[in-house]
């Protein structure tokens, strides 16, 4: 189904950005790496250069690009050679996401400047250097990994911060997909459970990944979407709700440890 689209993903060198890759290189899709990882990182796994050779080696194409979100110069450069290589871009995951934790005292002025610039400029930018090129595509899409906007104050509290960032993205959802209702599909996709993730190891600690699910279930929910025509649109996905309705029973097979508790993500009552 997406045979011969392609696909700019920001931070798509290793976790969730990359497994959505993978299942699209698997239809022989082009993927655009937009991410900053060029040399191996002392702590976290993969490159844009080992991701495009996983691409390849999964039936896609790879063009791998510096791009690091906060810097514009960056993103338009790679949407230029995107569109000089591919000769467009037909669909946008904005995935790249930094994340702090912490209370409002504890958040350093540069952990908020990174989430902010990341999480909502990022996204905002790349939105917007993409979709012109997004509008000749014959069925357009942007998808950003971001929840559903619940203003219950319990998910402020904490790490107002990030939460402020997180809904940033999904206010450019709200905001895009009317403003290219016709034209572009915009939506969010969420996870159910916490999804085992090198960021997920960080924030968790040793034995996290039990309570997790693999990257696939993410992947597989994109795949869903993005194969759905443009007037679908507007939606803020949650990746079990979607799977169920397209008729997926066994979720056992996301389960990193099958059988033990999943913990629940972030801004889902």
């Amino acid at each position: 189904k997406l045979a011969g689209c392609t696909l700019f993903i920001t931070g798509a060198s290793r976790g969730i950005g990359k497994a959505i890759a993978l299942k699209a290189a698997k239809d022989g899709a082009n993927i655009v790496i937009a991410a900053k990882t060029a040399d191996p990182h002392p702590t976290l796994p993969g490159t844009i250069y080992t991701a495009a050779e996983e691409i390849e080696a999964a039936g896609g194409k790879a063009l791998p690009c510096i791009v690091n979100v906060r810097e514009e110069q960056q993103i338009i450069n790679a949407v230029e050679k995107a569109v000089k290589t591919f000769g467009g871009i037909d669909i946008l995951v904005n995935n790249a996401s930094a994340i702090s934790l912490t209370g409002t005292l504890e958040t350093a002025t540069k952990k908020v400047n990174l989430m902010m610039d990341v999480n909502v400029r990022g996204t905002y930018l790349t939105s917007k250097a993409c979709l012109p090129h997004l509008k000749k595509s014959k069925n357009p899409h942007i998808l950003n990994l971001s929840p559903p906007m619940n203003l219950n104050p319990m998910w402020f509290k904490n790490h107002c911060a990030y939460t402020i960032s997180k809904y940033g993205m999904s206010m450019c959802v709200l905001g895009m997909a009317e403003e290219f209702r016709g034209e572009v599909a915009v939506n969010a996709l969420w996870p159910k459970t916490a999804i085992h993730t090198a960021a997920m190891d960080m924030l968790g600690g040793a034995g996290i990944e039990k309570q997790c699910r693999k990257t696939d279930i993410l992947a597989d929910a994109a795949y869903c979407i993005l194969t759905k025509p443009k007037t679908f649109t507007g939606n803020f996905i949650i990746d079990e709700v979607l799977l169920r309705e397209e008729g997926v029973k066994d979720f056992d097979v996301y389960a990193i440890a099958p059988g033990h508790p999943l913990m629940p993500d972030f801004f889902l009552d």
